[in-house]
């Protein structure tokens, strides 16, 4: 049965999608570029984010521009995450989950500790891991391993929740099961391509992933 639950932050605990698409659009126009609705990021979005810029803007882009992309994007997320709430139900589903629980973002760590903290959730986890780089936007896999090491627990004892792909592929990296949950960064049709089970509200994932085995 499943012991440990990890957890997504942005567009799954935290609801900034809205901020997370007008950060973008930010930082598509400091490059020329002209903005994306949030249905379209929905579609397209995906990681590495270079990769997903390159492709907005119709060319390609290199590590050193790509570095004052990702700035200019969280400097304009920095600058309005107070607009930010939790996502319906958050509080409720990591109070009320009996096993163990972390978080595993890949927002900046320095960023995301104090933010957590300032909900009053930093209680509810084992450990809260954001991104130790100063350029954002790469795959999770790679963390996922470093996290589960740190917390000592086996993969096949762990469900990821998140709202991406790259959820998904951060969770088979560590042999971890995985739900996605709807409504975040990617569109429900691309999430449900993935074979795995899908969620529309934080409660129907916890619900998921404590059947799982």
């Amino acid at each position: 049965m499943t012991r440990h639950l990890i957890w997504d932050w942005n567009g799954t605990l935290l609801n900034d999608y809205h901020l997370t698409v007008a950060a973008s659009n930010a930082a598509f126009a400091s490059a020329g570029g002209g903005p994306v609705d949030p249905d379209e990021h929905r579609r397209r979005f995906r990681r590495p984010v270079q990769d997903y810029y390159s492709e907005v803007l119709g060319r390609p882009l290199d590590a050193a521009e790509f570095a004052m992309l990702d700035q200019v994007y969280h400097q304009t997320y920095h600058a309005r995450m107070s607009e930010c709430q939790l996502s319906a139900g958050a509080r409720e589903v990591l109070a009320g989950w009996s096993g163990s629980q972390s978080l595993l973002s890949m927002w900046f760590h320095d960023q995301l500790v104090p933010f957590v903290d300032g909900f009053g959730l930093t209680e509810h986890f084992v450990r809260i891991d954001g991104l130790p780089d100063v350029v954002g936007g790469g795959s999770k896999a790679e963390f996922a391993r470093r996290h589960l090491e740190a917390i000592h627990v086996s993969g096949a004892d762990c469900v990821m929740i998140g709202d991406t792909l790259d959820d998904a592929a951060a969770a088979a990296a560590i042999g971890a099961r995985c739900v996605l949950v709807t409504g975040g960064f990617t569109d429900a049709e691309r999430l449900a391509a993935s074979g795995l089970p899908l969620a529309d509200s934080l409660a129907d994932a916890v619900r998921l992933a404590g059947q799982m085995s």
